[in-house]
Parts: C-alpha cells; structure tokens; sequence
C-alpha cells in the first residue's frame, strides 16, 4: 500500500507553530510517484448535496467528502500536500472550528500544507465551506 512517510513537513525556526491552525509550512515530496488533484469538496451531504445550515456539520461532511476521495485511490490525510479552504463569513469561531474537524483527520505531523481564503459566497446557496486538495501517492 502507497505509503506518505516519503513526504517531509517543515516548520522553519523564527515562524510561528502553525499546527493549532491546521496546516504546515511547507512540505516536499519525492518525484517517484503520483500527484492527485482532488476538487473542491462542499458540505454538501449525499447524491442530494443536502447542506445543513450549521457549519460544524458542514465543515465535518466536506471533511469526509475529501476522505472518501482519498480512500478511492488508497490513499488518507497523511497524504495530503497542499488544501485550500473557502469559508463563507469566515471569523474566529469558524477557525476554531475548522481546526478542530481537521484535528480528527490530521495530527501535527501530518497536516498539509494550507491557505484559507474568506469568501462572501460559493458556487452554490448556503454552501459554508469548500476544501480542495493535492496528494502524493509514492510509488509502491
């Protein structure tokens, strides 16, 4: 099984701890393997796309929705390289509470690279959050 210990994370001394927010500063990853380029995954829940008003449940289904993206090519969060995050009237709660979800998939030393952008609205009315992603699966 395709393994993510290939990639290295790194938190330069003098920059802050970026972990409590869900990301790190950098990573690498070897050229010996593929690159999966996951689009953006909503809250969205089923082949409905029922989205629930609540943002927690939202950011927690966009979270598994990216899960079983992964899972479909052998792959979990450890392999993630780089997300970007959407967040509709994104504020301090919100960030908590994306770190928190991301806590349960993530641990520090794993977490992807990140950049989160707030945003007025997304493609969709009530969406709250969007994830994208890019993975490494090394080469068996």
């Amino acid at each position: 099984m395709p393994s993510a210990q290939n990639l290295s994370r790194l938190n330069p001394a003098g920059l802050f701890d970026p972990s409590p927010y869900g990301f790190c500063h950098s990573l690498t990853a070897p050229a010996d393997g593929e690159w999966l380029f996951i689009s953006g995954q909503s809250g969205g829940e089923g082949l409905e796309h029922r989205l629930s008003n609540d943002f927690r449940s939202q950011v927690q289904v966009a979270l598994g929705n990216l899960d079983t993206v992964l899972a479909a090519h052998g792959l979990t969060f450890a392999s993630l390289l780089k997300i970007t995050v959407l967040i509709v009237d994104h504020d301090a709660d919100k960030l908590v509470i994306w770190g928190q979800e991301l806590g349960r998939y993530c641990t520090p030393q794993t977490l992807p690279a990140s950049t989160l952008i707030p945003v007025p609205c997304l493609a969709l009315a009530g969406m709250q959050i969007e994830v994208d992603a890019i993975a490494f699966k090394a080469r068996a």
